[in-house]
């Protein structure tokens, strides 16, 4: 074992208490999508206080730790996402027993941001430089819902033409997303004249008009071009009273794919079922909530070998090779451009997004080794 391990390993050991407290701190912190703010200033006050220096938040509410970043060197990004997908504004409720710690977004993705963290305070500590060019270490906000992947566009965005590639931590040990599955979100609103439900019985009422477009929507026969085709109606809203024709009811629809052409032919579907409703004189909106691309043209040697020594490393602390295939994670951004890109989690748990979310407090000092063994084998 050569001496860097060996001062990993000690190291982790040496502060499992403090990451443990961390975790737990963190996990009680709200951070809904698009409103990640006092977890991001926490993450930011807290690497400041480990002696990480030029940590700052960007106007995506990203907080982006640099590593030799100089000039316009090449960077490669790691990155764990600071919001969960629960709206709470208040202390979020953790209970700890029989070996888990429960919390919302405890998994996805707060223990993997703490891993991130820890390995940020080992390399302010040690004042440690990358071997090849920079690193930037992102406690990134938006990977959920409707945050629609603003924090990884946002690194996109200002790094993009240096990147040589980009890790997320997200999710459990058990799998690795290296294929990015693609997603449109809508939101559909029909409005009618509605009424009294006795005076102006006959009248249209846009709930009706709304389960029957859901209906029509669900009729369809996915592609099955590649791997995987999806489609859903995550929430509905309308109406006034029991005895009130609604004058207006929406919901929320998304599709999703790891095939472009597929995600392009659920688009087109969507829009003609639209439009054949519209011809039948009903006011029909909608609206694009969300937009998430699938991989471009990345180089397939580049990213095996990001995939390899993810699962490599993985192996060598669990004994097991986590399984591989396509998400929707915070990749998606970079693959679609073309960076080499994998994401993997450094914990165990499950019922993710569920408030019943918990991971396994013995897989944490693993979930570190592996965390901390991919990052640092840039230095």
């Amino acid at each position: 074992m050569n001496e860097q391990l060996k001062d990993m390993w000690q190291y982790i050991e040496n502060h499992s208490g403090e990451a443990y407290d961390l975790l737990l701190t963190l996990g009680k912190i709200p951070a809904p999508s698009n409103h990640e703010e006092e977890r991001a200033r926490f993450c930011r006050e807290w690497l400041e206080k480990q002696g990480a220096k030029g940590v700052y938040i960007d106007s995506a509410w990203n907080v982006i730790y640099p590593i030799g970043c100089t000039g316009d060197n090449p960077v490669v990004v790691f990155a764990a996402h600071t919001d969960i997908v629960f709206p709470d504004t208040d202390p979020l409720p953790l209970v700890v027993e029989e070996g888990k710690i429960k919390a919302p977004g405890i998994g996805d993705d707060t223990a993997n941001l703490c891993a991130l963290l820890m390995c940020g305070k080992y390399i302010a500590q040690k004042e440690i430089l990358p071997q090849n060019g920079g690193m930037l270490l992102v406690a990134n906000a938006g990977e959920e819902g409707l945050g629609n992947l603003k924090g990884s566009r946002q690194i996109i965005k200002d790094f993009g033409s240096r990147m040589t590639a980009f890790y997320s931590l997200d999710g459990y040990m058990e799998g690795i997303v290296n294929d990015a599955v693609g997603s449109k979100r809508y939101k559909v609103e029909i409005l009618t004249e509605g009424g009294h439900s006795f005076g102006k019985f006959g009248n249209r009422n846009a709930i009706a008009y709304l389960a029957s477009l859901i209906n029509t929507l669900y009729t369809l026969k996915v592609p099955e071009t590649k791997t995987k085709t999806t489609y859903n109606v995550g929430m509905i809203s309308g109406g006034t009273s029991v005895n009130t024709i609604a004058q207006q009811a929406e919901m929320l629809y998304e599709f999703r794919s790891d095939s472009r052409e597929d995600l392009e032919f659920m688009d087109r579907h969507f829009h003609s079922v639209i439009e054949g409703y519209r011809a039948k004189m009903i006011e029909v909106n909608t609206t694009l909530m969300g937009e998430r691309p699938c991989t471009g043209d990345v180089d397939e040697k580049q990213e095996k070998e990001l995939v390899e020594h993810v699962s490599e490393v993985i192996y060598k602390y669990t004994g097991n090779r986590p399984k591989r295939g396509p998400g929707s994670t915070d990749c998606n951004i970079p693959l679609s451009m073309g960076v080499p890109s994998v994401c993997f989690g450094a914990v165990r748990g499950g019922l993710a997004h569920t408030r019943q979310e918990w991971i396994e407090t013995d897989s944490l000092k693993d979930g570190y080794r592996i965390a901390f063994e991919v990052i640092l084998s840039y230095f």
